[in-house]
């Protein structure tokens, strides 16, 4: 069964850092562009991330950039998410998933069922 599993999150004070991992059943991951998403509360879904499938090109929203960094293991099928100088407005749920090209993954038009995500609460 395809599912895709976040781990990493935590609560953090403004400043701090986090690293955030996800994992995929199978090859779920194989050719495919990767996001990490996040969801703040009463909010939409929206990309903070993008790699594309062979990690050459990595594309960040403007909240982000400077501050994260995404990479992604091809043979363990993980990507991951290191963010640091954490913020207030960084708090919500963080998940990740696949798309056909980074274009696909910055509209968030998604391979794969969203996984349960994780909490990534900073406080100041």
């Amino acid at each position: 069964q395809e599912r895709l599993v976040e781990s990493g999150g935590g609560s953090v004070l403004a400043g701090g850092s986090l690293g955030l991992s996800c994992t995929a059943t199978g090859r779920m991951f194989s050719g495919y562009a990767l996001g990490w998403y996040r969801q703040a509360p009463g909010k939409e879904r929206e990309v903070v991330a993008a790699i594309s499938w062979n990690g050459a090109t990595t594309d960040y929203s403007d909240s982000v950039k400077g501050r994260v960094t995404i990479s992604r293991d091809n043979a363990k099928q993980m990507v991951y998410l290191q963010m640091s100088s954490l913020k207030s407005d960084d708090t919500g749920l963080y998940y990740c998933n696949a798309a056909p090209s980074l274009g696909h993954v910055k509209s968030v038009s998604v391979r794969y069922p969203w996984g349960q995500g994780t909490q990534v609460t900073v406080s100041s």
